[in-house]
């Protein structure tokens, strides 16, 4: 697609260039804010920061109260049998509900 884009780009004039969907998605990340048209303005990139550093915050809070309610829910320590007793297909399944977890609160947060 960034070939076409680029033979477009080497054959064509601006007007028509801008009608190509590769190109036209590339001027639109770059246009996304104030400043002076080719780069986002400081304030975007503030506000993009702050809402990535509380969903960040919000995730991993999720994740540690579910882990956490894991860890209350079973009926022996989880740490005694992975650590202690080098119970390997415990740490797989305590993995695997880690993975899932992590997709799940990814899932929420991009909506």
């Amino acid at each position: 697609m960034l070939a076409a884009a680029a033979t477009a780009a080497s054959a064509s004039s601006g007007d028509q260039l801008s009608g190509n969907p590769a190109v036209r998605s590339v001027l639109f990340a770059i246009d996304v804010g104030g400043g002076d048209g080719m780069a986002p303005g400081l304030g975007v990139l503030v506000k993009y920061a702050v809402t990535s550093l509380v969903f960040a915050l919000l995730g991993i809070l999720v994740f540690g109260i579910a882990f956490w309610l894991i860890t209350k829910m079973v009926p022996f320590s989880i740490r005694k049998e992975i650590e202690d007793d080098q119970n390997t297909a415990l740490g797989i399944v305590i993995g695997a509900v880690i993975i899932g977890l992590s997709l799940i609160i990814s899932a929420a947060i991009q909506g």
